[in-house]
C-alpha cells in the first residue's frame, strides 16, 4: 500500500490545487517541450510575460514536477518490461514442462523396450538382437530419463588418485648428472684450525 506522500509525488505533474488552468496548460508545454525545455518558450507560446512563467514555475516547483513525470514513466516502463519478462517466463516454462513430460514417457517406454529385449535375449540367446543394442536402447532411455528429471546427462569421472610429490637433492642429482662430464678436482688437504688462546 503506498503511502499518502508517495501518491502525492507519483501525481506531483499533475494539475496541483490553487494552480490555474493557464498556469498548468503552461506547465504541460514546458513538460512536453522535453530537452528543448525552456521558459522563454513557454511564455512565447501562451502569450505571457517571462516574468509571470517564472513565477509559475517557482511556486508550483515545474523541475521536481517534470523529474516526477520522468520517474512515474520509468516505472511504467520498467513494470511492463517485467510484466512481458514473466510472461514469456511462464510460456517457456510451459513448453519446458510438456517437452519433460514426452521424454520422461519415452524413457519409459525405452526401458520396457530394453527388459522385453533381454528377456528374449535371454530366452533365445541372439536371435533377437545384440547385447550392444540393448545397451545402447538402455544409454537412450537413461540419458532421457535425466533429462527429463532435469539432471546432467552426463557423469563426469573424478580422479581420486593422490599425486605424490617427490623431494629431491638437486645438488646430487646435478652432480651425478655431470660427474661423468667434469674432470674430477683433486681433493685439497683439510687444514684444521685450533682457536687461540688470549
Amino acid at each position: 500500500m503506498k503511502s499518502s506522500k508517495q501518491e502525492t509525488a507519483a501525481l506531483s505533474f499533475e494539475q496541483q490545487p490553487r494552480e490555474s488552468n493557464k498556469a498548468f496548460a503552461a506547465f504541460k508545454t514546458y513538460l512536453e517541450l522535453g530537452a528543448q525545455r525552456s521558459l522563454a518558450v513557454v511564455a512565447v507560446q501562451h502569450g505571457k510575460s517571462k516574468t509571470m512563467i517564472e513565477r509559475w514555475s517557482r511556486r508550483f516547483d515545474w523541475p521536481a514536477r517534470v523529474q516526477a513525470h520522468a520517474a512515474h514513466l520509468a516505472t511504467i516502463e520498467r513494470e511492463a518490461i517485467e510484466g512481458l519478462a514473466l510472461e514469456k517466463a511462464v510460456d517457456w516454462n510451459k513448453v519446458h514442462e510438456a517437452v519433460k513430460v514426452a521424454e520422461w514417457q519415452r524413457h519409459k517406454k525405452l526401458i520396457a523396450l530394453a527388459d522385453e529385449m533381454l528377456a528374449r535375449w535371454e530366452k533365445n540367446k541372439a536371435k533377437c538382437g545384440t547385447l550392444e543394442g540393448i545397451a545402447r536402447v538402455l544409454e537412450l532411455a537413461t540419458k532421457l530419463g535425466r533429462l527429463a528429471a532435469g539432471m546432467p546427462t552426463e557423469v563426469k569421472e573424478v580422479n581420486t588418485t593422490v599425486k605424490a610429490t617427490i623431494d629431491v637433492d638437486w645438488e646430487i642429482a646435478i652432480r651425478k648428472a655431470y660427474s661423468a662430464k667434469v674432470e674430477a678436482v683433486p681433493e685439497q688437504p683439510v687444514i684444521d684450525v685450533q682457536e687461540a688462546k688470549p
